[in-house]
């Protein structure tokens, strides 16, 4: 199976067989992603909150010949996870991969006119559901003896950027989610690891960005172009598989070189 970026997805032949569940599955990121660890052989289950277009994707998936199923919730919601998390293990089996990487909201808005409600919803959506995802899901894998987390942070959670304070504060925050859950599960087997991507294009950034703006700003970046959905999903791919296997703790800064910690 070929990546929507046009390239071949690596092959990791240990995660054939494994079962995952991707957070904000139906665009974008986690889109590219239920798509690359299908065709590994992956069992999918893609979560978001649009049906329509969750159904899409796992329809994408089953007809390549990969295992896909719907998983639709609230991640923000605590039962809604739960009950999610025993609707996918009842279906698919015990979930080996998770990837936490719903959320999104990190549009410009000066600090002091964002106001409380924006405030906490933008912290709701994109560390507490982290937060709810992975303590639904950890039990399990403790219990296993095994498992690979892996949360999305930001540039904006890495250094000041056009964000607004409310995702660079969450994005920051699942940074330190993940280093903290790292120290304290290794011992059980499991690995808890971050990425933190720079501009990836997006169905936003194509609506609203001509190709020269796309151009202009892909010179911003030393690598000389932005980030497409699928340079996030191999990255995926290889924290999920046991070549990297000595690799926990660890934020993976995906911005072609723009941020260099």
């Amino acid at each position: 199976m070929d990546s929507p970026d046009g390239g071949n997805v690596p092959r990791y032949p240990d995660l054939a067989g494994k079962v995952a569940l991707v957070t904000g599955g139906s665009r974008g990121i986690g889109a590219a992603t239920c798509r690359a660890l299908a065709a590994n052989g992956v069992k999918v289950a893609v979560n978001g909150r649009d049906r329509a277009a969750i159904d899409t994707i796992v329809a994408e998936i089953t007809a390549d010949g990969g295992t896909a199923v719907a998983a639709p919730g609230d991640v923000t919601d605590e039962a809604a996870v739960r009950d999610m998390r025993d609707t996918v293990e009842r279906t698919l089996g015990p979930v080996g991969i998770l990837a936490a990487f719903a959320g999104g909201q990190g549009a410009p808005a000066p600090t002091t006119e964002l106001g409380l409600d924006r405030w906490r919803a933008i912290i709701e959506s994109d560390l507490t559901s982290a937060y709810l995802t992975v303590t639904a899901f950890l039990p399990g894998m403790i219990e296993r003896g095994e498992g690979s987390i892996i949360t999305m942070s930001s540039t904006a959670g890495r250094q000041p950027s056009g964000s607004n304070a409310a995702y660079a504060a969450a994005k920051a925050g699942v940074v330190m989610l993940t280093k903290h859950l790292a120290n304290e599960v290794g011992r059980h087997g499991v690995r808890v690891n971050c990425l933190a991507p720079s501009a990836v294009l997006n169905e936003r950034m194509q609506r609203f960005m001509s190709p020269g703006q796309l151009d202009e700003l892909a010179t911003a970046y030393p690598l000389g172009r932005i980030g497409q959905p699928g340079d996030v999903a191999q990255a995926v791919l290889y924290l999920a598989s046991s070549a990297s296997s000595w690799v926990t703790g660890v934020t993976l800064d995906l911005t072609g070189g723009r941020v260099i910690v």
